[in-house]
This record gives structure tokens, sequence and C-alpha cells, in this order.
């Protein structure tokens, strides 16, 4: 699959890099697995004098072994002396880079935390000294969220406030899945809303889709839920790393709002246990939930619920996680039997979520969400707001373009548009056949 998107991105590394003929820059580049971290860095540096060096899983004397070999045919200099450890790595391209220009790639950087912490403030040490004299663009990779945040932003940590930009890549737009599809001529509403639905713009997933020839929902079931399937074991190798001996208590949690268990007392009820510590590192800290509160709600509204950011995650939570008893057997056309009957329950808040994109991306409107009252009464699927033009939208959506009843939106906002007397108001269905309208 070709290279998409990420010009704003790109434009944002070629204006870092534009910088370092003066100084030393540090870039940090993160965001969730399989997002195309990597691709997007390799694809800035291309054309320029680079070095990629990837923290693998081994002890840093061997690290350093295997990184000697590639500086010298890097510099094309000689390395004295026996190097033990990264900082003395670090601090030889520092030198280097006083006389040349360069990119320096340190992808998966985190995994020092694990190999030696010392590291980091080795690493600050070195920056310090040499940031002024060398012309060098470091740009950190890593794909563990937390431990990122905990490395670059925690103001206990040495490199807190060294990185001169911090970007979190996010997936790919709904327009861009649309391009990708267009490219293999199998664009259509259905097959985009699926590729949305299973991948959620996630370039990895969208490549192996693509490789396959994976266009429509029955060719992605049977590439998912087949033997040796690249995903059925993703969302495991996704997150126990992340979640590390919790991880139990954390999928439980994810797989009940997997299963619209969206609220903390439900969720509590269900596992008999307070989980507000859990909830709060699973938004906060591991970026794979996120809150939200119903539509013009105070900042101190209590009333919340939960959701999977990723919707990869929500599906593997969803339908494989679930089973993952009669995955092992091997019983997959089972499997693929029970998403086919609760797909068209299990879609309809990804379709809202798809419109909210889409609507975002508009740049027309400054708010939008859902809204709900106590006790989940007069829910309103979209609501968006211009506080510029002061007008509101309402909208309804459905995957099918059944009747649409004004009348039953405009009695279910009516507590809402009290607060907001002087706005005027829309009220709009959107179905599948409503997204050729905004990806114009």
């Amino acid at each position: 699959m070709k290279f998409y998107d990420r010009e704003e991105e790109l434009k944002i590394l070629e204006n870092i890099y534009s910088q370092t003929d003066e100084y030393g820059k540090m870039t940090v580049v993160t965001g969730r697995r399989r997002i195309g971290k990597t691709l997007l860095v390799k694809n800035f540096a291309k054309d320029k004098k680079h070095l990629y060096l990837f923290i693998s899983k081994k002890s840093e004397n061997l690290l350093c072994s295997e990184f000697i070999d590639q500086i010298r045919e890097f510099t094309n200099e000689k390395v004295f002396g026996e190097i033990k450890n990264f900082a003395q790595v670090f601090e030889m391209l520092l030198i280097y880079a006083k006389k040349k220009r360069i990119v320096l790639i340190i992808d998966e950087f985190q995994e020092f935390y694990n190999i030696n912490r010392s590291v980091y403030s080795e690493i600050q040490n070195l920056w310090d000294k040499y940031k002024f004299e060398s012309k060098i663009n470091v740009i950190f990779i890593g794909s563990i969220y937390s431990l990122m945040t905990k490395i670059f932003q925690n103001d206990k940590e040495p490199l807190f406030g060294r990185a001169d930009r911090i970007l979190y890549i996010k997936p790919f737009r709904v327009k861009v899945i649309k391009e990708i599809l267009t490219d293999n001529a199998a664009y259509s509403k259905e097959n985009l809303f699926h590729h949305y639905l299973v991948t959620g713009g996630s370039p990895r997933y969208e490549e192996l889709l693509i490789n396959n020839k994976c266009f429509t929902f029955e060719t992605m079931l049977d590439l998912i839920f087949s033997k040796d399937s690249p995903f059925l074991y993703e969302g495991k190798n996704y997150l126990i790393e992340e979640f590390g001996r919790d991880y139990g208590i954390y999928f439980s949690i994810i797989e009940l709002i997997s299963q619209s268990k969206t609220s903390r007392s439900e969720i509590e009820s269900i596992l008999e246990k307070s989980i507000g510590g859990y909830l709060e590192k699973l938004e906060n800290e591991y970026d794979v939930i996120a809150s939200v509160k119903p539509f013009g709600s105070k900042k101190n509204s209590r009333a919340q619920k939960y959701y999977i950011k990723d919707n990869f995650l929500k599906f593997w939570f969803r339908f494989v996680f679930k089973h993952a008893s009669v995955i092992e057997n091997g019983n997959f056309e089972y499997i693929k039997n029970v998403v086919r009957r609760d797909i068209s329950v299990y879609s309809g808040k990804i379709l809202e979520n798809l419109f909210i994109d889409l609507l975002a991306d508009s740049g027309e409107y400054g708010m939008i969400g859902n809204y709900w009252e106590k006790g989940n009464l007069n829910e309103i699927d979209v609501v968006c707001l211009n506080e510029i033009d002061k007008n509101i939208m309402f909208a309804e959506v459905k995957l099918s373009g059944k009747r649409f009843d004004k009348a039953v939106l405009e009695r279910k906002s009516t507590e809402l548009r009290k607060k907001y007397q002087d706005y005027s108001y829309k009220y709009q269905f959107l179905s599948l056949d409503s997204i050729e309208d905004y990806l114009r």
C-alpha cells in the first residue's frame, strides 16, 4: 500500500528539521500502535542524511554492539575502544553532528525503561551539553503510549521539557479511507463504513486488508477469522505490554464497555469491584478509552459514559476476545455467524462516530457530541453547535433510510434548547446514504 495522508505531520517535521542549521532539535513521535509512526518518520527522512536505530528487547551491551556497525557505515569513521552503553553511542553521534547535519531516529525508545532507565538521565545530560553545537534532529518514536508520556511529560523525569515538539499521530480520517478504497477500485459507502468499523483508520490494519484484497465485509470476516490470522491476537499483543500484570482487570473493563456497559456503575455492578482508578488510567495514562458527558452539560457533571477510542480494539473485544475459546477450537464459521447476527446492533454506535468524525473534519462546528438525560432518556445521537453563526444541528443516525420523525427529535431536544434559546435549530436524519454529503 502506498504512503497516504500525513501532509500536516510532514510539514511540521520539515519545519523542525530546517531549524537544525542553528542547533539541535528533539522531537517525540507517539500514538497508538499500528498508527504508522515509523513509516511517517522514515518517509520524512528518506531524502536526508539519517540513521535509524531500533531499540529491541536485548541487553544494552548487545544493542551497542549492533549499533556500532551501523554508525561506522553511517559516518565512514573509525570507532575506537569498546562501546558498552548507549550514552557513548548517543554522544558519538552528537559530536559527529557538529560537522554534518543529520537526522537520528530512535525507535521503540521506551524500551530503555526496562533495559536501563539511567539512559534517560544520561541522554538529558548529553543533550544539555551538545544541543547548541550539534546540527541534529533527534526523533524518538515510541509505541507504548503510557511510557512515552511518562518519559517526556512527567515533571519528575529527566527528559521532561527537553522535547521541542511532541507529535501524537492519529488514525486516518474517513476521507483517506475513501481514497484508499478508490485507488483499489473498491469504493462504496458500505465498504467505506465496514473498513471504518473494523480498522478505525489504522494504517497497519488498512494495509493488511488491502494487501489481502479484503474490500467487502464478508472478505474482511474471512481474513480476520481464519487460522493464523494476524488479527486474532492483535488486541492482546497490543495491550499486555501497556497494562503489565494488571491486564486481566483492564481487559474485563474494556470487554464490558465493548458490550455497551458504558457507565461506571454498570461495570462495577458486574465486576463487584471499585474501578475508578482503573478507568482513570485507561483514559489518561493508556489512552484506550475516553469519557463523554451529555452535550451542553457542566464540566463538573457526574453524568458520563465511557467508550473505546480505537475501533479495532472495540471490534476485537466484542467479537474476538469474548469468544476466545471458540476461536482456539478453530470454529471460525460459528464466530462469523455471531458477527453477522450482531453486527447491525453493534454498527449503530459506530455510524454515529463516523458522522461525528466527518462533521468535525468539516470545520463547520465548534462542539460536537451526544446528548442524553438521566436514566438515558431523550437520547440524541449527534448534536453539533456553531457558536459563530448561532446554530445547532440535532441528528438521528440510523443504518437504514427509515422514515424520519422530526417531531420526536424536537421533543427530545426540549431541555437542551432551553440552554441555547437564541440559537437557530436544524433537525437532520443521517444514514449510510448521507455519507457522500459529508465526504465532499
